[in-house]
């Protein structure tokens, strides 16, 4: 598969989350929360993102031919992008 390919099949993945859990954003606010009450810190939701990257990674260094790992590093790399843009232009 192309790369192209590839970034087009995570960019449907992405859609169909969102139509079956609503706004990413809303969704990393909720895990922010509950983070920050379990860690005992702020956590914010990029930092969210930026985790469920890091553990997708973690599973790619274990098996690097796992296809959906890597489609989610993708999705959670446009996630993570959303945020800060939208977090931006909002003023937070």
């Amino acid at each position: 598969m192309s790369a192209e390919m590839f970034l087009k099949h995570a960019a449907n993945i992405v859609s169909e989350r969102r139509a079956q859990y609503g706004a990413a954003s809303t969704a990393m606010m909720a895990l922010a929360t509950r983070w920050s009450v379990t860690l005992g810190q702020p956590v914010t939701p990029a930092q969210v993102v930026l985790c469920l990257i890091d553990l997708k990674l973690a599973r790619l260094a274990h098996d690097p031919t796992n296809e959906d790992s890597a489609v989610d590093v993708c999705g959670y790399a446009a996630v993570l992008r959303e945020l800060i843009t939208t977090s931006s232009t909002e003023g937070v």
